[in-house]
């Protein structure tokens, strides 16, 4: 019986790990999608855009949808140790908001 129980959450967690690896990837593939039909611009192209004002190393970036707007949400550590936060219109590359994370 036991052996039964510990196969069955086995099995459990196999299945949990691939659907969150799955939809993780869906995220991607939505991204990539978007880009390559214009509807976004590419995330390089916005880090290159801002690395001149906000020079320094990219922490976390976030594609998210606010009142049907695409955004780019980027966190960046400066050269000075000071963490940014950027919103940026991915669809037009618009510096939206910045503030620096005390």
């Amino acid at each position: 019986m036991k052996k039964v129980a510990i196969k069955m959450l086995a099995n459990t967690l196999f299945v949990l790990v691939f659907c969150s690896s799955s939809l993780a990837q869906t995220d991607h593939d939505v991204a990539k999608q978007l880009r390559d039909s214009d509807k976004i611009k590419p995330l390089e192209m916005i880090l290159q855009q801002y690395s001149k004002k906000y020079p320094g190393q990219v922490l976390e970036v976030e594609l998210k949808i606010e009142h049907k707007q695409y955004i780019y949400a980027i966190e960046l550590l400066d050269r000075q140790g000071v963490i940014w936060k950027l919103r940026v219109d991915a669809t037009t590359g618009e510096l939206l908001m910045q503030q620096k994370d005390h």
